[in-house]
C-alpha cells in the first residue's frame, strides 16, 4: 500500500517537513558532539604543556622547550621534554593540580613518571575530586636529572556517552512520534462494496454492517470497526471454517503487526455480543480456524 497516496496533501507535507525536521536535529547534534570534543581536547592539551613549561622553569631551564603533548590512549596523554630535568614530587603534585583544576573534565587522574631508560614508573600519584581518594606518597625527594616522560590518566566523565546516549536514545522517541502520527492520519479501511448500508440478516439476529450496529430482539448493540470486520468475514461466509491466518491477514496485514491474540480477544468479545441469541454462534474449528454457525 502507497501510504503517501492515501495521506491529504497536507498531511503528506507537514510529515515530509517533520522528518526533515529530523533528519537536520540529528546532524546539528552530531556536529556538535564532535565540535565539543575537538575544543576540549585541545583545551585540555594546553594545560598540559603548561605544566611541562613549570616543570622546566622549576627544574632552573628556561630555554629548552617542551615537545608536542602526545595522545596514547583515549583519555591519557604524555608530556615529554626536550632534556633532561629534574623534579620534586612536591612541586610536581601541587602544579598539576593547581593548572588542572582549570579543565572541567579533569577531577579524578592518575599521574606517572616514567623513567627514560626501561618505562618504569620512577613516581606516581592520584588526584581525586574526593579529596580523601587522593594517594600521594614520597613528597620532599628530589629526583635526579633525566629524560623523564609524564603521563597522566584520566577518569572517563561519561560526557560524551551520555551526549552520544541522548543521540541515540531519543531515535527511537522519534520512531515512535513518527508511528503515532502515521496511524492518526492511516485512513480507516473500507468495508467491501454493497456493505455499507445493507443489512445481514443472522439468523434472528440482524447486522447492520455500515453502521457498525447489532441488533438482536429489537435491542441495539454497537460493535468497534474491528469487530465489524471480523464479523462480517464470517457473515459472508456462514457455516464455513475461515482459516485463522486468512483473518489476520485480513484484519491486521495492512496495520504492520499481526498479534495473535488479538484475534482471539476480538472473536471473544463478539461471542459476548451474540450470546442473547442461542441459534448463532462462534466456535473454534481445532487446528483450522472459526466458524460462525447459525441454525436454521
Amino acid at each position: 500500500m502507497n501510504l503517501s497516496r492515501n495521506l491529504p496533501s497536507g498531511k503528506r507535507k507537514y510529515l515530509s517537513a517533520l522528518i526533515l525536521l529530523l533528519f537536520i536535529s540529528v546532524i546539528c547534534v552530531a556536529f556538535s558532539i564532535e565540535d565539543s570534543d575537538d575544543f576540549e581536547i585541545s583545551r585540555r592539551e594546553v594545560l598540559l604543556r603548561k605544566i611541562g613549561h613549570e616543570l622546566l622553569l622549576q627544574s632552573g631551564d628556561s630555554k629548552s622547550r617542551v615537545l608536542p603533548v602526545k595522545q596514547i590512549a583515549e583519555n591519557e596523554y604524555q608530556i615529554r621534554f626536550e632534556k633532561e630535568l629534574t623534579f620534586q614530587p612536591d612541586s610536581l603534585v601541587n602544579t598539576t593540580r593547581r593548572l588542572l583544576a582549570k579543565d572541567p573534565l579533569a577531577s579524578d587522574y592518575v599521574v606517572n613518571v616514567l623513567n627514560p631508560g626501561n618505562s618504569s614508573v620512577t613516581y606516581g600519584y592520584a588526584i581525586s575530586k574526593n579529596k580523601k581518594d587522593d594517594i600521594v606518597a614520597c613528597t620532599g625527594r628530589t629526583q635526579p636529572r633525566a629524560g623523564y616522560r609524564i603521563n597522566i590518566k584520566f577518569k572517563p566523565t561519561g560526557t560524551n556517552t551520555a551526549k552520544n546516549g541522548y543521540l541515540l536514545g531519543s531515535l527511537p522517541f522519534l520512531a515512535f512520534v513518527g508511528f503515532i502520527f502515521l496511524r492518526s492520519v492511516k485512513p480507516r479501511r473500507a468495508l467491501p462494496d454493497g456493505q455499507h448500508t445493507n443489512m445481514i440478516t443472522l439468523g434472528s439476529v440482524l447486522f447492520d454492517a455500515g453502521n457498525r450496529k447489532l441488533i438482536i430482539n429489537g435491542k441495539t448493540i454497537d460493535l468497534t470497526g474491528t469487530e465489524t470486520r471480523v464479523l462480517l468475514i464470517f457473515a459472508l461466509s456462514p457455516n464455513q471454517t475461515i482459516e485463522r491466518s486468512r483473518l489476520q491477514k485480513e484484519i491486521w496485514e495492512d496495520e504492520g503487526v499481526i498479534v495473535g491474540r488479538s484475534l482471539d480477544m476480538f472473536i471473544s468479545k463478539l461471542r459476548k455480543k451474540l450470546e442473547s441469541d442461542p441459534d448463532i454462534k462462534i466456535v473454534v474449528i481445532r487446528g483450522k480456524g472459526y466458524k460462525l454457525e447459525i441454525s436454521v
